[in-house]
């Protein structure tokens, strides 16, 4: 790394912190920084509110807003590391949670699980949607090789194109789902669609306590990420058991997916936009670019958030915000990749 890395990572740390005060002033009561910071620092200290805050602002920040953001800040942050580690492994810039088809899995076994509880199955829904995205996901990861190297031969194109058909089999089965939900059926819609309306401390730390772990994962490999991009004979000269590397990776990207999916259901695009965009700017090593990306989708994520949240007339689902971002930007990457190859 160069001598600029700690400072390219404080500042995107401070930026997400401003973000994170501002954000939380932001909506129909508004809230100046000042007092955001004098509550958070009251609560966290155990002590009283100063007498000139109004008396309603600590609920509004530690009770609704606070929760959501962080959680938003944490999906954000999980999706896109996700995405730089399948881009890192398959080394194609389309590669990410959503493209792969892990996002529609672990999305089809949290709508399974949720749909267990409205039919009046006892499910600890806290524990079950985390657990049935992961399985989803893993499920769908499994047969998305399976399908893309029948022979042990893995193309990252054929890849992708097998998680496109496999999300194709998955969204029927949701639909499925759906139907089976009947008059709940707008329960399963408004998830799918992502959202953080009425996210609690409790997934807030459900989320952190799988992408934080995972962020530390990813970046223990992360030097031999940088030595498999020069390919899996010099990898294993060089003394990186790159099967073993891309078997772990590929289940701690999973399930960061899968959980980061069970909170906010299918946010599309996060994760290809972001390590896209820091890999032009900072370059190809993922020492800079794994943690880079964990701060630049949580900046991506609560901004979003914010704009549905305290800026539109009426709230609209944070999936449709990125997936108007992201589809167009896709389409972008997909038409210079083909340009490069001719």
């Amino acid at each position: 790394m160069s001598s600029k890395s700690p400072f390219i990572l404080m500042s995107l740390a401070l930026f997400l912190v401003l973000a994170i005060i501002l954000a939380t002033g932001m909506g129909f009561l508004a809230i100046a920084p000042l007092e955001v910071i004098q509550v958070v620092w009251a609560k966290v200290r155990g002590i009283g509110i100063a007498a000139d805050i109004n008396p309603t602002f600590p609920f509004v920040i530690m009770e609704v807003r606070l929760p959501r953001i962080l959680a938003a800040a944490f999906v954000g942050g999980g999706l896109a590391v996700a995405g730089a580690v399948f881009q890192a492994i398959l080394l194609n810039p389309l590669a990410d949670p959503y493209t792969l088809g892990v996002s529609s899995g672990a999305a089809f076994g949290a709508s399974l699980a949720l749909v267990l509880g409205i039919l009046g199955i006892t499910v600890p829904l806290f524990f079950s949607v985390p657990l049935f995205a992961f399985l989803g996901a893993m499920t769908t990861l499994i047969v998305v090789f399976a399908l893309a190297a029948p022979d042990g031969r893995l193309s990252s194109n054929t890849l992708i194109l097998s998680g496109v058909i496999v999300a194709a089999i998955l969204s029927a089965g949701i639909g499925f789902i759906k139907y089976l939900a009947d008059e709940q059926v707008g329960v399963i819609i408004f998830w799918l669609m992502g959202s953080f309306v009425g996210k609690t401390w409790s997934d807030v730390t459900l989320t952190a306590i799988f992408v934080f772990p995972g962020l530390l994962l990813t970046l223990y490999f992360a030097r031999d990420l940088n030595i498999m991009a020069l390919g899996g004979r010099t990898a294993d000269t060089l003394g990186v058991d790159s099967r073993k590397v891309k078997k772990i990776l590929l289940v701690c990207a999973s399930l960061m997916t899968a959980i980061c999916v069970s909170v906010s259901g299918i946010i599309g695009f996060v994760g290809l936009i972001i390590p896209h965009l820091l890999r032009l700017v900072l370059g190809p090593d993922n020492r800079l670019l794994i943690p880079a990306c964990f701060f630049g989708g949580a900046i991506l994520l609560l901004t979003a958030d914010t704009i549905t949240r305290a800026w539109l007339p009426t709230e609209l689902p944070i999936g449709v915000l990125t997936s108007l971002i992201g589809g167009p930007f896709f389409c972008y990457i997909f038409r210079k990749k083909q340009l490069g190859q001719r």
